[in-house]
């Protein structure tokens, strides 16, 4: 394990947490969470940045009589937020840890208080080894103060709290330089940020189920985060054992590091 890496930020994304129907898979979050006990037993922390909410709250309410889109967003968010934090308040319960959830806004990362406010929150909980588990605020986020996705709120909280590390899960292996599924398409495993992988994206593009995020804003958050002197990584949340191998440098995923 690398003895210099005290603390991570992981975001797992909604086509890591669903099924094709679209529906929660314990293993899966059981598999996470086991990690970052692992992880904590070396004195690594994990900030973990989860979707799936809304995901959850569809199952509960199925389909609703509500036509705008954004109401319908906030209304399955609202239903499913609470729903995720059981389950994994239930699983690291299980592991002897705590967790806590922290809802923010792209307002909350502005220079000033609310940013200040954010910082104390965070350091208070790591101090207290409480692991936070961040998401957007769906049910009061306007437009103009969205995140574009969760990846770049995960971007945004790896540098609030000066993480070594930003680890961005989904359902692919890395960037490949054609789709995953064709024999003729590699891996990459190392990318500076200087370089010009862009070209790849669209070939590599997968379905990302409900999510707001594709390659190619994971793309861009990765070169982003990269070039804070924050090494991040796109790796197949569903790899059992992925963190901790990413964690003790094994050639899991694609890495970005600065030029």
């Amino acid at each position: 394990m690398d003895t210099d890496i005290k603390r991570i930020v992981v975001k797992v994304g909604t086509n890591v947490l669903t099924n094709k129907d679209n529906r929660i898979l314990g293993p899966v979050l059981r598999e996470l969470v086991r990690q970052i006990a692992v992880l904590y037993e070396e004195d690594i922390m994990v900030i973990l940045v989860s979707s799936g909410s809304a995901m959850a709250g569809m199952e509960v309410l199925g389909d609703t009589s509500i036509a705008d889109k954004s109401i319908r967003r906030q209304v399955y968010s609202s239903v499913g937020q609470p729903r995720m934090m059981r389950h994994y308040y239930s699983i690291f319960h299980d592991h002897g840890m705590r967790c806590a959830q922290i809802l923010a806004t792209k307002r909350d990362f502005d220079p000033g208080k609310h940013r200040q406010n954010m910082i104390n929150c965070y350091e208070g909980l790591l101090s207290e080894g409480v692991i936070p588990i961040a998401n957007e605020d769906d049910a009061v986020s306007l437009t103009m103060s969205m995140f574009s996705d969760n990846d770049e709120l995960a971007s945004l909280v790896a540098e609030l709290v000066d993480a070594d590390r930003l680890i961005i899960l989904s359902d692919t292996d890395g960037l490949y330089t054609g789709h995953p599924d064709d024999d003729a398409s590699e891996k990459l495993n190392v990318v500076r940020t200087d370089e010009n992988v862009e070209q790849y994206v669209q070939a590599s593009n997968k379905k990302e189920g409900e999510g707001r995020g594709g390659m190619a804003s994971k793309l861009k958050i990765a070169k982003g985060t990269a070039n804070k002197d924050i090494p991040t990584y796109i790796a197949n949340g569903k790899r059992e054992n992925v963190i901790v191998d990413i964690i003790k440098n094994k050639p899991i995923g694609t890495k970005f590091i600065s030029a």
